[in-house]
């Protein structure tokens, strides 16, 4: 997990808090823990028959004026105090009720105490009327018998289990109440939800050797928990009331303790926040707490991932295992965004060889490392290599023999190649004629080109690059034994150079935080999940189809910057700005890229479709490229346009949805 899972008992030890041997129990009784616990046991046992025997004969040692020679104490109790110690001492035992860490006892302690309590009174009971009583009556000793079994045995019952109950409920509130140490200032903490998971998260706060969070109360939507309480700390209201209670009971954090509730619900928690400065938290996963491999107190912050997230992905792992394990694999952009986490999607998979393609050697260096600390049994070669090197790339296909080509090298930045046409031709055109006719040429079983969504109806450059480079490849496979195929996505949260890396530098910097306009939308995924469905939608792939994932719905940019300024413990438009600029060359206010339509053809798949279509003839593609790379090397940008219209009559040009949303905004 990232920083922001540590554990917060973890967290909690800062340099500027207590020392640790405050938190944690001296030495010598961690060494001598067990013969401490069961030393501590026997004395229970001792009183809770002293007891027993006090409240038989009304708190009196010597009752009926009775010699102390002849008393109780003197006769009975020590008799019965060996016997009682031995049988109790075996069962507890038994019921490993000396490996307990009493300052965490809970419900499931006591009721071990029970059990044994009872199991060790049944045990005497039968014990002493089968064998003790036996003994007695052949001495001509008979006590009252009837008096014995009624009173003693099950007083000592009640006493033992409320004593040892007891003792361990002080030492636990002795750990959270007594020896629980301030570090500073505690934070006023809210915690939504009053389920399983803000009940546990409650009691691990109390929990803690340092305290940090003075718990002000929780907030629930159920009708029938308001007005109570848990563990003395009340319901206080609904989501809908949080900006009052926040307001009214200055909340400094807030933590959303719904390990189950889908991103819509976060969403709703952090928009009806908005405009009040609360730092937002979470617990971990109801998967990953039920695991073990989290507690519930590993909070963390909220992050936009959490709003923007999906539903985890289905995969056929076998398929995709059949198809990577074992093969050479060439992925090349292997240093970006996409093509890093197609190297890790791959190496769990336990391919034979991993070649990482990458121009930048930097990027190139850092999934290396990566890959080799994370996956130390694969074999991975790293080669810096530009992909419209053709003598280059011809030596790498001729040495290695790559049997799986994963295409991820492109320009993507469209305001960069609109200024640079000429580069997102030679890159994203060039670059994918010389890998696809390099395995083409050396056999390559399948070649996966990874495109975006720009290609549909594109307003930029980038976007028409793409699409060519699509129409190269579906065009290619028709003549070719290797398998092509194409997979198309929108926007991968946190990616180089997206949106919300962007917003996060923006509001670190005080703001404003810049937006194209108010009703931009974009279609969101992670890069993981875009990763994985690349590699599923590989899997399913005769050669020749434009596969298209399902983004999801789109979201509004200017909603995810209010949402961004919000979690970051700000309020949007008084202390960080949100600015609308200018539209961008070749920006779109809305990316197409829906799984509906009569051009779609459904697979196997949910959230993966064909997008069918008819492909241009092969001699006018490829000498109206052949062409347009010719202009690209001019960078005559109004040229290039003039092309690219040939190639891709549904380019368009400039920024015809802005000049429509503005003329329609001025009319009103």
């Amino acid at each position: 997990m990232p920083d922001s899972n540590t554990n917060t008992n973890t967290h909690l030890k800062s340099k500027n808090q207590n020392p640790p041997e405050f938190s944690t129990p001296p030495a010598v009784l961690l060494t001598f823990r067990k013969p401490l616990i069961i030393l501590a046991h026997i004395v229970a046992f001792a009183a809770s028959l002293m007891f027993s025997f006090l409240l038989r004969n009304d708190m009196d040692f010597t009752p009926n004026d009775v010699p102390l020679s002849e008393s109780w104490l003197v006769q009975q109790y020590p008799r019965l105090l060996l016997f009682f110690i031995i049988i109790k001492l075996v069962v507890f035992g038994l019921f490993k009720q000396y490996r307990g860490w009493w300052r965490y006892v809970d419900i499931s302690d006591l009721s071990g105490i029970l059990r044994a309590s009872l199991v060790s009174t049944i045990s005497i009971f039968v014990l002493w009327f089968a064998v003790v009583l036996q003994i007695d009556a052949v001495r001509g000793y008979l006590p009252d018998i009837a008096d014995i079994a009624q009173s003693i045995f099950m007083l000592d019952f009640a006493g033992t289990f409320l004593l040892l109950a007891g003792l361990r409920m002080v030492i636990r509130l002795y750990h959270e109440e007594f020896r629980t140490l301030e570090a500073g200032r505690l934070k006023r903490f809210l915690i939504v939800g009053a389920g399983n998971a803000g009940e546990a998260l409650l009691r691990e706060i109390h929990r803690m050797p340092v305290a940090q969070y003075d718990v002000i109360g929780f907030i629930d939507d159920d009708p029938s928990k308001q007005g109570i309480n848990i563990h003395g700390i009340p319901i206080l209201g609904t989501v809908e009331r949080l900006p009052k209670i926040c307001k009214d009971r200055n909340i400094e954090e807030i933590a959303i303790a719904m390990p189950e509730a889908g991103h819509h619900q976060l969403r709703h928690v952090i928009r009806v926040c908005e405009g009040t400065k609360i730092r937002f938290r979470t617990v971990p996963s109801i998967t990953d707490i039920a695991s073990g491999k989290f507690r519930v107190s590993q909070i963390r912050d909220v992050d936009i991932n959490d709003l923007l997230g999906r539903e985890a992905v289905e995969l056929d792992l076998h398929l995709i295992e059949a198809f990577v394990k074992d093969k050479t694999i060439l992925v090349t952009g292997a240093g970006g965004s996409i093509g890093s986490e197609m190297c890790r999607q791959v190496c769990n998979f336990n391919p034979k060889l991993l070649l990482l393609i990458e121009q930048a050697e930097n990027p190139l260096y850092y999934i290396e490392r990566e890959l080799r600390k994370q996956f130390p049994t694969v074999s991975i070669k790293t080669i810096v290599c530009n992909i419209t090197d053709r003598i280059r790339v011809e030596e790498i296909f001729e040495r290695y023999k790559p049997q799986i080509v994963i295409h991820a090298a492109a320009h993507k930045h469209v305001p960069l190649m609109e200024l640079n046409p000429g580069e997102a031709i030679k890159n994203n055109v060039v670059g994918t004629q010389v890998v696809a006719d390099t395995a083409d040429k050396h056999g390559t079983t399948n070649v996966v080109m990874i495109s975006t969504d720009k290609a549909v109806n594109p307003t930029s450059i980038m976007g028409s690059s793409k699409r060519i480079a699509e129409m190269y490849i579906q065009d290619l496979n028709r003549a070719s034994k290797t398998h092509f195929v194409t997979v198309r996505f929108g926007n991968v949260l946190g990616s180089d150079g997206s949106v919300v890396p962007i917003f996060k530098k923006q509001i670190a910097e005080g703001g404003p935080v810049t937006v194209t306009h108010p009703r931009m939308k974009r279609y969101f995924m992670t890069i993981p999940e875009a990763s994985q469905l690349v590699l599923q939608a590989a899997t399913m792939g005769k050669g020749g189809e434009i596969f298209v994932l399902d983004m999801g719905e789109p979201v509004k940019i200017v909603d995810l910057a209010r949402e961004l300024i919000t979690l970051s413990g700000f309020r949007p438009g008084e202390d960080i700005e949100i600015a609308f600029t200018n539209p961008r060359p070749g920006e779109k206010l809305f990316e197409e890229l829906s799984l509906d339509g009569e051009d779609m053809q459904r697979t196997r798949h949910p959230k993966i479709s064909i997008w069918k279509n008819i492909p241009m003839d092969r001699d006018k593609l490829r000498t109206g490229i052949s062409e347009l790379v010719t202009i690209a090397q001019t960078q005559n940008h109004s040229k290039i346009i003039q092309k690219i219209k040939e190639l891709v009559p549904e380019y368009i040009g400039g920024n015809n949805q802005y000049a429509e949303v503005i003329e329609e905004e001025n009319s009103d």
